[in-house]
């Protein structure tokens, strides 16, 4: 699943060439993604002008000229392309199209359809049932170590599990929560209630950090993400753990290879040595 930097570059592609534009046609070839879409969903988005892109967590929000706003998230498959003025995709899976005024053609494409488009006023988004428990961004201003253990405090489960939580920090996913727990040194099976002070400031530290590294590498290409003008992400080449079982500790030397367990179903990727 498309993880914060695979989100954000998205949303960053789309703002180049969506900002300021006028959707001049709207098509829905589905009705149903992972929920309905709303009634009259490609009348309601016809005319109407992209003011402002926002991301939060794993949501693209796009605000429209007559206070509504789209609420979009990727899902499993989910994925936007750009291409300019000529005929309208026809693939299986291109579920949504928008024809803007100058030609651009931004195309929703979907396999696994697990991806979501929904409206609501501007004034109803911040109490959107899909936004409103959601913690803080990691990349935000309010983002720092006091924060993230106060959101620890108390909890047993394994400090992998907290982070997966949407309501503990929005938009972190299995990739980055393996990637900023070894750049902290923290084992992913700490109870979460001991990532206290220092421990706290260390992972905050670290998610900031790989956050913006794979941003700058513009994400993780492992399945079926690309950015929305069809390009690869490459972070996956900067990995230090993830997907990594087996090869040697690439930052210390403690003769460890990364090893890997599975947590709540998902995949974890580790050094038993450099993380405590």
């Amino acid at each position: 699943m498309p993880e914060l930097p695979e989100v954000e570059t998205v949303r960053r592609g789309l703002e180049k060439r969506l900002l300021g534009q006028r959707v001049a046609y709207a098509e829905a070839r589905r009705q149903t993604l992972r929920i309905p879409l709303p009634e009259d969903f490609a009348a309601r988005m016809t005319g109407r002008r992209f003011e402002r892109l926002e991301r939060r967590g794993k949501y693209i929000l796009a605000y429209l000229d007559n206070r509504t706003v789209l609420i979009v998230h990727l899902g499993m498959s989910g994925r936007f392309t750009l291409g300019d003025a000529g005929a309208l995709p026809d693939g299986p899976h291109d579920h949504v199209v928008f024809r803007m005024e100058d030609g651009t053609v931004a195309t929703y494409n979907d396999p696994r359809r697990f991806g979501l488009m929904t409206l609501c006023s501007d004034t109803e988004v911040d109490e959107h049932r899909l936004l409103a428990s959601m913690g803080v961004d990691p990349l935000g201003n309010m983002f720092n170590g006091p924060y993230l253990a106060s959101r620890l405090k108390g909890r047993r489960s394994p400090i992998k599990a907290a982070l997966l939580d949407q309501k503990t920090v929005a938009g972190l996913g299995n990739i980055y929560v393996c990637e900023a727990l070894y750049g902290a040194g923290i084992s992913p099976r700490r109870s979460a209630h001991t990532v206290q002070g220092g421990r706290a400031e260390r992972l905050a530290a670290a998610i900031r950090k790989t956050l913006d590294s794979a941003l700058q590498a513009g994400g993780s290409s492992l399945r079926d993400y690309v950015q929305a003008n069809g390009e690869l992400g490459y972070f996956q080449h900067q990995f230090s753990v993830y997907g990594r079982e087996g090869e040697p500790c690439p930052n210390c030397d403690c003769e460890q290879t990364v090893k890997r367990i599975v947590q709540s179903g998902r995949s974890t990727f580790y050094c038993a040595r450099r993380q405590r």
